[in-house]
């Protein structure tokens, strides 16, 4: 039986050391992930992509890339979380696809507001603020809103830099849908960050725009998968009422 929402969030731990007698379903897996793909992702462009490894001979591969830690030792599976923001440009245009499919077969003049805006939304205004050329565009960009918004409230995270954070934002709840999934139904995970990115991108033949967001090694806990209790500062200390 599946774990609530709530029950899975406290379930969910940070599992250092695998069962290795215990084996976890690829199926389950990929079917978690397929769960990850429905996080929010800004503008709806899902610069994403994640590789699910199960082969031995990568496993032991990946877990030299992630400096021998046990989370990746002990690992029967990995997924590795891929930030693309370097294809915004197609998943821009499958956007416009999916939107013009749902119109239907009519002239542009007989379109809604919305619909109008829905479609300038991914032809303009995506374009202007992720075209960049070696970072010279988003300075540009940055400083001309910089301008307006002395006057208005404008966007301004339109920086080369500002644009990876907003792909990896992205990638990291998508990152937490797929941890939660798994806790759902007994799976056990780790996120890791020390890994060299470079060495696993060359392992899993990414291009140069791809980069690596997040290295999640699976598994079912072993009885001493878990370091400690769990600390959280006090609640009071983070939520604020305003």
């Amino acid at each position: 039986m599946e774990k609530t929402v709530t029950e899975a969030i406290a379930y969910r731990r940070s599992v250092r050391v695998y069962d290795q007698e215990r084996e976890i379903s690829a199926d389950k897996v990929k079917a978690c992930i397929k769960n990850a793909t429905l996080a929010a992702t800004s503008s709806n462009l899902q610069l994403w992509e994640f590789y699910h490894i199960l082969d031995g001979e990568l496993l032991h591969k990946m877990t030299k890339a992630c400096l021998g830690q046990n989370a990746a030792k002990y690992a029967k599976q990995m997924v590795v979380v891929v930030t693309r923001k370097d294809l915004w440009r197609e998943r821009a245009k499958a956007n416009i696809d999916f939107i013009k499919s749902n119109i239907g077969d009519k002239s542009p003049s007989a379109y809604s507001g919305r619909e109008k805006f829905a479609l300038a939304y991914y032809q303009k205004l995506i374009p202007t603020v992720y075209f960049d050329v070696l970072g010279i565009m988003g300075w540009i960009k940055y400083s001309f809103f910089q301008v307006i918004g002395l006057f208005k409230p404008i966007y301004r995270q339109v920086r080369k830099a500002d644009m990876r954070v907003v792909a990896h934002k992205s990638a990291g709840l998508a990152a937490q849908n797929f941890m939660i999934s798994m806790a759902a139904i007994g799976y056990d995970t780790c996120p890791m960050e020390g890994s060299d990115t470079l060495r696993i991108k060359k392992l899993l033949g990414l291009p140069f725009g791809a980069e690596i967001n997040m290295v999640i090694s699976c598994g079912i806990r072993s009885e001493n998968g878990i370091y400690g209790d769990r600390f959280r500062v006090p609640f009071e200390t983070v939520y604020h009422k305003i």
